[in-house]
């Protein structure tokens, strides 16, 4: 090879040009979603404590099982109604295959579906029902957002709770299977966007609105 070929490819000049154009389209996605988690984890690491009770996510090689609690001041039967009929307010629109475009639905019986229909047709199902207790227990399973195209089986389980004339909402999430990136750093984001969802749903429940009241 000619030695000024040698050159340019040690300080990557005839690389960059032709790299730039290909990897930009394909690194400017995961760009963003790795901005928009590690934002989400460090707003809600401040939040967290002040409005749920977690444990720190238990991880294998294998997978990994969160949980968590959320006191909301309502009854049970309202925290449930909100739950199952009103996620299209209540889930955040950033964490959808739609960006917030699609129409977002749970249809609660066992069978039912979590799924997002696409304003241009076709549409996913997040997970799939498959335990209803109406006003107190909603379980659903499958992998979340990039875990759906991962080798992995999971579970989400939503309990409802009376306590103290109020409502207490459980969740705990068990993944197991094969990840190629590993569950280390899944587990963690996970759970910290899953603590998002449910404090959406209880400020909505609790005023109307899901984005949480400013401390």
């Amino acid at each position: 090879m000619p030695t000024l070929h040698r050159s340019l490819i040690a300080r990557g000049e005839i690389m960059r040009p032709v790299l730039r154009p290909v990897l930009r389209p394909v690194l400017r996605p995961v760009l963003r979603h790795v901005t928009h988690t590690f934002a989400i984890i460090a707003a809600f690491g401040a939040l967290a404590p002040r409005t749920t009770i977690a444990q720190a996510p238990t991880v294998t090689p294998n997978g990994f099982a969160i949980s968590f609690s959320v006191p909301v001041s309502a009854p049970p039967a309202m925290i449930y109604e909100t739950l199952t009929t009103r996620v299209q307010q209540w889930w955040n629109p950033a964490h959808t295959w739609s960006a917030g475009k699609g129409t977002l639905s749970i249809d609660a019986r066992p069978g039912g579906c979590y799924c997002e229909s696409f304003p241009v047709g076709g549409g996913v199902e997040h997970m799939h029902v498959v335990f209803v207790r109406p006003n107190s227990t909603l379980r659903m399973t499958g992998g979340l957002g990039p875990m759906q195209g991962a080798g992995v089986a999971a579970t989400l389980t939503i309990e409802i709770k009376p306590v103290d004339g109020g409502g207490k909402v459980d969740v705990s999430y068990v993944v197991g299977g094969y990840l190629p990136s590993g569950f280390d750093r899944m587990a963690p984001a996970v759970q910290m966007v899953l603590t998002e969802q449910i404090t959406r749903l209880k400020a909505l429940v609790e005023t109307g609105s899901p984005e949480p009241a400013k401390k």
